[in-house]
């Protein structure tokens, strides 16, 4: 995988996690919470996040394929429901709004809702890692790579919980939600990559005229 690729995977990656929209989900999840608490909430909720997506790296393709669905049709699919996802940034409530809205006051239950799922490992990144692990166009080592890739966006996740309360006075509910917006654009446009991509492996549009990085 060369450095193109690695970035273009980190950024699609860092769209659908979306660590930042994950802070004012974090703040209203642990309001209350002493700091200790907060940290531990912050940690178990990566931790479980990093479970689930890594669940879908290493056998998500496994279960569609056992199902016998396509990766092909998976991936046109997939690229459909990532826009729509991308739609709701952009033009939908923020994402504090709609994650927030059925927050339970238990902090034992807040880190695997709704901070691991579904701010964290979204569907939008469920369908995500499942596309760029495909087990018939990347080896083991890109595969690892992007596990790597993964890992380091939860990780910016976690700092960026640990420092939510600093970072939010910083950049305030508006500051959030602009850049919330601006990655629901270029999620939008992996979307449309992805699923013209797909269009080029069934031969419905030629390739000469589209090359599918996705």
């Amino acid at each position: 995988m060369d450095f193109a690729q690695m970035l273009r995977e980190f950024v699609t990656l860092w769209v659908v996690v979306d660590p930042i929209g994950t802070i004012p989900v974090f703040l209203a999840a642990t309001a209350g919470l002493s700091a200790a608490k907060r940290r531990g909430v912050a940690l178990r909720a990566t931790l479980y996040a990093a479970l689930i997506l890594g669940f879908f790296l290493a056998l998500g393709q496994f279960l569609l394929e056992a199902m016998g669905i396509s990766l092909v049709s998976f991936r046109i699919a997939g690229g459909i429901v990532l826009f729509i996802f991308a739609l709701t940034m952009v033009f939908g409530p923020p994402k504090p709004v709609s994650d927030m809205a059925s927050v339970e006051n238990e902090p034992h239950h807040s880190a695997v809702f709704p901070i691991a799922i579904p701010s964290l490992a979204s569907p939008g990144a469920m369908l995500a890692i499942v596309l760029l692990t495909d087990n018939h166009r990347f080896s083991v080592t890109d595969q690892a790579e992007t596990a790597v890739l993964l890992l380091l966006v939860l990780l910016v996740a976690l700092v960026l919980m640990l420092a939510a309360a600093s970072i939010h006075k910083i950049i305030g509910a508006a500051g959030e939600n602009i850049i919330s917006r601006v990655m629901g654009m270029i999620l939008a446009a992996v979307a449309v990559d992805a699923i013209l991509s797909g269009f080029v492996l069934l031969g419905w549009i030629n390739g000469a005229i589209f090359a599918p990085n996705v």
